[in-house]
């Protein structure tokens, strides 16, 4: 039988379907008759009726902030092994390498903390990605960049608009739409460690149905410090209903295998040089498997007024069995292995016969309604946008405590359920007082409802059940003036709020903690310019003034935990700096047939502690007050130099560079023992691409690409427990084809 939210869920959607209509009508009941172009347009185009962050219009003056759009002709200049290589090429981002192939992604927007990228709000295609977006937005799983097209990244008061993130920024991956044509596509590339990607598509459009398969297949054996298989699957099915009606269906299934590990090096063992890219823990494994299913229904009521109904579930399995280990032997404790060097002090990782095997499971279901309407109000245009969102999520969660031979049986530990119920409502009206100048003031309600059942702890029998609910009013106002048809400032003031972890505001005896929700007031202004058509310039100054910052603790950010809290209250934090893109067309300025292109993103912030915050180090109470945050280096930079020749040869040249950053929150220099905190130096990293287009069939190239081209040794992360390095020069080799 049904649960009653989810009949509660059915319910609300139908009801959505049907009262549409009575909505539209009355939010502009003069509007001129709708365009039957716009359903044929569609057609051709390949739109999806789906959400986007950014859209196709003029962000000059859509979009009240700083934004970006990665399209499919740079990702592919760019030849990634991962959606980590394509994000860091935006200002104002942090990626923290935790494998080298972004299974996990760990991303940061303006000196937050990547964690796990529990402070962005991710999506595709419009449709959350996280386990569950308010309970517990951690990313285990992250769609591969292989079946992308492009990737929209919105920072700024127009991020109000999505949520509950709505302090770090929004990241929406986009993949690909059905095709006016029939089009196959096949993309083959093999590399180091018998690393191989394989994707196949398939879309076409046929009268008034358009879809779109496409099939990943990514694996391999010894890939830095992974073994790994994935299955990823996804289809598209867009249905013309009328001239003025487009119904969307997606659906995606995702299973991933691999020998994930938390177990880094030790500060000794990374010294010694000798394990850089040993497989500490070969025994772990994790498993992934996620189903998720959308329906979004755009109907036309005219010209200037659209409903878009997005509908929207998904279930993630993530069980991760992970073996026990010490960094020194304990007296009359056996090990099942050791690695390393015994006979220096924790030189070596001493493994027990025993597994925690991590069993967790995750429902999403949603549903919103977003009517967009076009009036004017005397003599101002307005463009309105507002919704609602009701979205409910529960997750299970159950520890077993194993052996190596046996990790997924053996004693059940602890075992319990949590649930949410958000519902949030939004409006954000575009008032243009001239034709230059707009000003659009948003606003979003948030309200959730969230509730811990504890069966067993501790391998204890328990009946403990505990809720809470949290409501927050998030305003925003972003300005937009286009000084000439090509160069516009822009400025924004907006609130910050993220709800804490379910698991972190409720402990496992049904105490609520004293664990505030994260808010801020973020500000910004910046310029957006076009010189001539070959140089473009995008500038913004930022600063993030937070109330109070959640740091994480957990095993997954290199902690120990407090007590029964994944997250701790880090009080006043303060954000402030520069983020810049340059893109220069340097062929054409030239005036020469050669394409040369030039593109830098460079950030430089200061993210810290902006009040007083002690902490308890070594049995001393220290301040850190003025300390540099967790994972916020300084400076960034990410450039990339394009050559494309008319023989059909095209070069790339791409440099990364990240300045030095701390990992604890008093600012340790030297490396811990254990390799989890202490300073990451800064590291400078070059990419090499080479491609080739074959004379006579321009629809099909071949590429090799080099990664870390002078094979950098570099500490990428010392996160979760220990130290991770970059991955060594990597060099993979690819085809693609289309017809």
């Amino acid at each position: 039988m049904l649960s009653k939210s989810i009949r509660q869920f059915i319910c609300a959607t139908i009801l959505l379907f049907q009262i549409s209509p009575l909505l539209a009508a009355q939010a502009n009941t003069e509007s001129k008759p709708t365009d039957k172009s716009v359903l044929s347009d569609t057609l051709k185009t390949g739109v999806m009726p789906q959400i986007e962050v950014i859209g196709v219009q003029d962000r000059f003056v859509r979009i009240p902030g700083s934004a970006d759009l990665i399209n499919f002709q740079k990702i592919r200049a760019i030849s990634p092994l991962s959606g980590n290589e394509v994000i860091r090429s935006i200002s104002g981002i942090n990626v923290v390498d935790e494998e080298g192939l972004g299974l996990r992604a760990n991303i940061g927007i303006r000196g937050l903390d990547p964690d796990r990228s529990r402070t962005v709000l991710m999506l595709e295609d419009g449709i959350p990605v996280a386990l569950a977006p308010y309970g517990e937005p951690e990313m285990y799983y992250t769609p591969s960049i292989d079946r992308m097209v492009g990737i929209e990244v919105l920072k700024g008061s127009g991020s109000i608009l999505f949520g509950p993130q709505t302090f770090g920024g929004v990241i929406n991956y986009l993949s690909a739409n059905p095709p006016a044509v029939p089009t196959a596509t096949a993309h083959i590339r093999g590399g180091n460690g018998g690393l191989f990607t394989g994707k196949f598509g398939y879309g076409t459009t046929f009268g008034n149905t358009g879809v779109q398969a496409t099939y990943v297949r990514k694996q391999g054996e010894n890939v830095g410090l992974i073994d790994y298989g994935i299955h990823d699957f996804n289809t598209k099915i867009r249905l013309a209903l009328a001239e003025n009606s487009i119904l969307g269906f997606k659906v995606g299934f995702y299973d991933e295998q691999s020998n994930s590990t938390y177990v880094g090096l030790t500060q000794p063992m990374y010294d010694s040089g000798n394990y850089d890219f040993t497989q500490l823990s070969p025994n772990d494994n994790l498993s992934i498997r996620r189903y998720n299913a959308s329906v979004t229904h755009d109907h036309y009521f005219s010209e200037s007024v659209r409903l878009k109904t997005t509908a929207f579930g998904y279930t993630t399995t993530r069980n991760w069995a992970r073996q026990d280990f010490d960094n020194s032997p304990v007296d009359g404790r056996d090990y099942d292995r050791i690695v390393g060097d015994s006979g220096t002090p924790f030189g070596a990782i001493y493994f027990r016969n025993s597994t925690g095997n991590r069993d967790r499971q995750f429902e999403v279901l949603g549903v919103e309604p977003r009517l967009s309407v076009n009036f004017e109000a005397g003599s101002l245009k307005n463009e309105l946008d507002f919704g609602f969102r009701y979205l409910y999520e529960r997750a299970f969660e159950q520890f077993v405590s194993g052996t190596p031979t046996r990790p997924t049986s053996g004693t059940l530990r602890d075992d319990e359920i949590r649930t949410g119920k958000a519902f949030s409502t939004f409006a954000q009206n575009r008032i243009f007082v001239t034709d230059a100048f707009t000003v659009t003031p948003g606003i979003r309600f948030e309200n959730f409802d969230y509730s811990r059942d504890i069966f067993r702890s501790g391998g204890v029998e328990s009946s403990v059940n505990s809720g809470s609910s949290i409501t927050e009013i998030i305003p925003g106002i972003g300005f937009n003036y286009k000084i000439t048809e090509t160069s516009s400032v822009f400025a924004g003031l907006h609130r910050g709020f993220g709800p804490p972890r379910t698991k972190d505001a409720i402990t496992g005896s049904g105490v609520a903690e004293d664990l505030d929700a994260e808010r801020s007031w973020n500000y910004e202004i910046g310029t957006r310019t076009f010189f001539n058509p070959a140089v473009a310039l995008d500038v913004a100054v930022f600063y993030m003034d937070f109330e109070n910052q959640i740091i994480p603790v957990s095993e997954s950010s290199g902690g120990l935990g407090s007590g029964l809290s994944g997250l701790i209250n880090g009080g006043e934090t303060r954000h402030t700096g520069v983020e810049s893109t340059l893109d220069v067309n340097i062929g054409m300025l030239l005036d020469v047939k050669t394409g040369i292109q030039f593109r830098t993103s460079a950030t430089f912030a200061n993210s810290e502690f902006s009040n007083d915050r002690f902490v308890s180090v070594g049995g001393n109470t220290v301040n850190v007050k003025g300390n540099a945050l967790p994972y916020a280096p300084e400076m960034m930079i990410n450039s990339k130099f394009d050559v494309s020749l008319t023989a059909g040869l095209d070069f790339g040249l791409e440099l990364i560079h990240v300045a030095q950053q701390y990992t604890d929150l008093v600012n340790s220099d030297a490396g811990s023992n254990n390799g989890r905190s202490g300073l990451i130096p800064s590291y400078t990293v070059l990419n090499a691409m080479v491609g080739y287009t074959i004379p006579g069939f321009e629809s099909a190239s071949l590429n090799v690409a080099v990664k870390n081209l002078t094979d950098e040794r570099y500490i990428a992360s010392r996160r979760p427990q220990g130290i991770r390095l970059g991955l060594s020069r990597f060099i993979s080799a690819g085809f693609d084809v289309q017809f």
